[in-house]
């Protein structure tokens, strides 16, 4: 039955679920709408990865990229016309989640050029491009929040855009990103603007946190005696302590005297989205990075296996307020152990725009076959 539906529950506890996936079939074909009918969905993340998959790796598109380059348009242009359509698509059938919830639902993010992680006034110039080409108040426009991306996140954040804060991973840096989201604010405010209805979000990545450590940590585990036996019970925890731990910063952050200023003028808090929240390792529940951060004015975004998964068996209960004195512990162990979690959290930033810049170029590469392919005479 739908009212037990578990993955409307996460929602009556006020923690938003979002996709991690789009496509047009998904989108033309019912299947989006069916997920936010049947089991409350309330928005949709996009990365280069999920539209390579989506464009790159089927002809569901060949018809509409046939067309995009018979007018003449270059094969990064192509993309951002199809994804922008989707996007858009996408926006509209959350558009009834987003008005009823004053703005709180209902998003739909489409990320910059990962190319362009380290060039802060690039990524500005393409996100007010992306803002303006969507055209839609629910949406996110996704920038990385490397450190060329602060300024950015200020700056845009002042201009009223949207934004959807990518890639991470580490403590200090989430701290970063909260401050330069609330100076954002800030300039806003001071220039006369209205700072309500401003919405923003910081995905927080989880699982690649443990695929990193959790090979460190093997590595002592072999090593054996009270070492070893630390290092095992350590296994599989490093994320969600990070994550409880994000969570005691954003509290801090949004509940202070500064943000109440802020919060008078009509302005909500930068939400946490816990991200990467597949499972990596097969050993590990299938959950394991969804049940322990359940809370009110957070967003999870799953991917498809997991969202079924969480349907099928997921048990919502607000989990996020609850271990935090045992997250510090597990970081304090980490840290004992040899552990650097902000150089790992570093590394895997650096990986993470790889990550992205390598699906993003094969997507460019897939959709010059496909244009040779359509074009090709029969």
């Amino acid at each position: 039955m739908i009212a037990m539906n578990p993955l409307r529950r996460l929602a009556a506890l006020g923690q938003s679920v979002y996709l991690d996936e789009i496509s047009r079939p998904m989108i033309e074909g019912g299947d989006l709408r069916r997920l936010i009918e049947e089991d409350g969905l309330q928005g949709v993340t996009s990365n280069p990865a999920i539209f390579e998959k989506a464009i790159g790796q089927s002809a569901d598109y060949d018809d509409a990229i046939a067309e995009l380059a018979g007018r003449g348009l270059p094969t990064e242009e192509i993309f951002e016309t199809l994804a922008v359509e989707d996007i858009r698509a996408a926006a509209d059938l959350f558009a009834r989640n987003h008005d009823e919830s004053d703005g709180l639902h209902g998003y739909v993010s489409l990320e910059v050029s990962p190319r362009l992680a380290d060039d802060t006034e690039a990524t500005i110039t393409e996100a007010r491009r992306l803002w303006g080409a969507l055209d839609r108040r629910n949406v996110f426009v996704k920038v990385p929040g490397t450190e060329a991306g602060l300024p950015a996140i200020r700056r845009l954040t002042a201009e009223g855009i949207n934004l959807n804060v990518t890639l991470l991973f580490g403590l200090p840096r989430y701290q970063a990103v909260a401050e330069a989201f609330i100076a954002g604010l800030e300039d806003r405010a001071a220039a006369g603007e209205s700072v309500a209805g401003v919405a923003s979000v910081a995905s927080f990545f989880l699982s690649r946190i443990d695929v990193l450590l959790d090979a460190r940590l093997d590595a002592l585990i072999e090593e054996g005696g009270d070492t070893g036996r630390a290092a095992a019970a350590l296994r599989g925890q490093a994320a969600i302590a990070s994550a409880k731990r994000a969570f005691v910063i954003y509290t801090s952050l949004f509940t202070s005297d500064r943000f109440a200023a802020l919060a008078a003028a009509g302005a909500r808090p930068q939400r946490l989205l816990w991200a990467s929240t597949g499972v990596k390792d097969p050993d590990y529940d299938d959950l394991m990075y969804v049940e322990p951060l359940v809370g009110a004015d957070t967003v999870t975004t799953l991917p498809r296996a997991t969202l079924d998964a969480y349907r099928d068996h997921g048990e919502p209960k607000p989990r996020l307020t609850h271990g935090l004195a045992e997250a510090e512990t597990t970081l304090r162990a980490l840290q004992r152990l040899g552990i650097d979690l902000d150089d790992a959290t570093a590394q895997l930033e650096r990986e993470g725009v790889e990550k992205f810049v390598k699906p993003f170029d094969a997507l460019m590469e897939a959709i010059e076959r496909a244009v040779a392919r359509t074009s090709s005479p029969t």
